[in-house]
């Protein structure tokens, strides 16, 4: 397949170029600076700009791009970011492959859209699938306009599923770095009552998702997510367990709330049970099934 790729600067977009390319893909990026190879391509999303014949002839784009989330407090600006970055980059995308679709019919062409499990909102014990609504708090909306964003594309007749991924495990994952720096100090503890439910996936199967979702003929909202959720507690301890570390040292949900504002509210103290069932009802076999393989590859040094 010829696959374009938004995003590939990121930690997911690293790992999945070498991946595709490795097996026999033809892969393109698009970038917002000058390109610096044959295989890189400009565009400006910002301003809805891209050549009109690049993706003539592409059968799948990867679209990853968007203003990373970073935990802290959601200030007016940083929120219109967040949000602006994805629907320009989607919308973009979605035209675009909609006109490519019109100039050349005949040609299967399919659509993998990153989204989030943030789509749910804060679902406390609540097991959620791909069929359950969207939440109400600003990372939610984000995901839903986010994922409506590509609808040019869907009218077109394009395969489009939505990559409602959690949190990715890999040794360049923010979340890994922080917390494996403040559990080597021996300063690790659950967050909040660590009850809530931090969805989980490896890098592995992140990108071997998305490389199964190229061919597998599944579309809408899909969980990229690990097999056996797990709360915060069990999360925090393992890892725990993993560095060698105790983790005795709780962090209030007073103390996150007001550290980290919105984001502490529905990304920490809060989350998600989720289930990847469309995965693992197309066929997909995860090769981390449980969180403590997760970890280890996470952790391990390269």
């Amino acid at each position: 397949m010829k696959i374009a790729v938004t995003g590939a600067s990121g930690m997911i977009g690293g790992a999945l170029l070498p991946a595709l390319r490795e097996h026999g893909h033809e892969v393109l990026t698009l970038v917002r600076r000058t390109p610096r190879n044959v295989d890189e391509h400009r565009w400006d999303p910002q301003h809805r700009r891209i050549a009109p014949d690049l993706l003539a002839d592409v059968d799948a784009v990867v679209n990853l791009a968007g203003t990373p989330i970073r935990p802290r407090p959601f200030t007016s600006g940083y929120k219109a970011r967040l949000l602006a970055s994805r629907l320009d980059a989607t919308t973009t995308i979605s035209e675009a492959m909609a006109a490519a679709a019109a100039a050349d019919p005949g040609r299967a062409r399919v659509l993998l859209s990153a989204s989030a499990v943030g789509f749910y909102g804060d679902t406390g014990s609540r097991v959620v699938t791909e069929k359950d609504p969207a939440g109400a708090d600003f990372l939610a909306q984000v995901c839903a306009q986010w994922e409506a964003a590509t609808a040019p594309a869907e009218a077109a007749g394009i395969r489009v599923a939505h990559l409602r991924s959690g949190l990715v495990l890999g040794h360049s994952a923010m979340l890994v770095q922080v917390l494996g720096t403040v559990f080597r100090l021996g300063l690790g503890g659950r967050m909040g009552d660590g009850k809530q439910y931090w969805p989980w996936i490896s890098l592995a199967d992140e990108i071997g998702a998305m490389e199964h979702l190229l061919n597998a003929d599944v579309s809408g909202p899909v969980n990229l997510t690990g097999p056996v959720p797990v709360t915060n507690a069990e999360f925090t301890a393992e890892l725990g367990r993993q560095l060698r570390r105790p983790t005795v040292l709780p962090v209030p949900a007073f103390a996150l709330k007001l550290a980290l504002g919105e984001f502490g509210r529905s990304s920490v103290v809060g989350g998600q049970r989720a289930l990847p069932t469309r995965l693992q009802e197309s066929g997909y076999r995860f090769t981390h099934t449980d969180l403590p393989s997760a970890l280890r590859a996470a952790l391990a040094k390269g």
